[in-house]
C-alpha cells in the first residue's frame, strides 16, 4: 500500500496524443491502459516505431542524471497514465527505503534495452514474414506477463499502419503477410484481438529463440551411415 500511496494523479490522453517529446525531460509514470509507441520521424513525415508500450510499462525511467527523452512517445490508442514522480523520488531517500523498488526499476530498464536489441535484430536480419511473426510473439509474451492474454490469445489494437511502422514495411506488404498467415490457419485477427492457432509454427518461422532461461530445443543427432 505504501507504494500505491506514492503514485501521482491519473491522466487520460486520446489516441495520437504526445505523451513525451524528444529532447524534453520525461515525467516518470506507468501506462495503466491503452497502447503507446516510442517514435522518431523523418523530415518528410515518415516514422519509425522504435518500441511499443503496453499496459504496465513504465515511461520516463532512466539511470541517467537529468535525462532527456531520446524520442517522442505517442499514444496509439486512448491511454491512461499514472505519475510516479513521488515513487521514484523515494529511491534516493535513505531514511525511508522501499525494499525491491530499485531492483524493479533496474529490471524495467533492462527489459527496455532487451526489447530495443530485439527490434534491431528484427529489422536488420529478418524478412517480412519473420518480422511480423516475431512481433506477434513478443506482444503475446508481454501481454501474458501483464495478465492480459495467454499463449494463444491477446489484445491487438494496432492498425496495419502501426504494424508497418514497427516492422519497417509498407502497409501493402503487411496486409499480404497477414492474409497469408490467415490462409495458413496460423493467425486470426478480429475485433481488436489476435488468436494464434499454431504459435509453435510462428516461432519456428520467425526463428525466435525460446524465452531466456528456457532450455534450448534438442536437435536430432545425425545418423551414422
Amino acid at each position: 500500500m505504501s507504494l500505491l500511496n506514492r503514485l501521482d494523479r491519473l491522466s487520460r490522453h486520446p489516441g495520437g496524443a504526445a505523451l513525451a517529446r524528444e529532447g524534453e525531460a520525461p515525467p516518470p509514470g506507468f501506462l495503466i491502459s491503452g497502447w503507446a509507441a516510442r517514435v522518431r520521424r523523418l523530415p518528410d513525415g515518415r516514422r519509425q516505431i522504435l518500441g511499443l508500450l503496453v499496459p504496465g510499462d513504465a515511461l520516463g525511467l532512466s539511470a541517467r542524471i537529468r535525462p532527456l527523452d531520446l524520442c517522442d512517445v505517442v499514444a496509439l490508442t486512448p491511454a491512461e497514465l499514472v505519475g510516479a514522480g513521488a515513487m521514484i523520488a523515494t529511491l534516493n531517500d535513505e531514511a525511508r527505503p522501499l525494499p525491491g523498488l530499485a531492483e524493479a526499476v533496474h529490471l524495467s530498464l533492462a527489459l527496455d534495452e532487451q526489447r530495443l536489441l530485439d527490434q534491431i535484430m528484427r529489422l536488420g536480419r529478418r524478412n517480412a514474414a519473420e518480422r511480423i511473426c516475431d512481433l506477434l510473439l513478443e506482444l503475446r509474451d508481454r501481454l501474458a506477463f501483464a495478465g492480459q492474454g495467454d499463449e494463444r490469445r491477446f489484445p491487438m489494437p494496432l492498425t496495419q499502419e502501426a504494424v508497418a511502422d514497427v516492422t519497417a514495411l509498407s502497409i501493402v506488404h503487411v496486409n499480404r503477410v497477414l492474409q497469408q498467415l490467415r490462409r495458413e490457419g496460423l493467425l486470426e485477427l478480429r475485433n481488436g484481438e489476435a488468436q494464434l492457432h499454431r504459435p509453435e509454427l510462428l516461432a519456428e518461422r520467425a526463428g525466435r529463440p525460446p524465452p531466456r532461461g528456457a532450455p534450448a530445443p534438442r536437435r536430432p543427432e545425425p545418423r551414422t551411415p
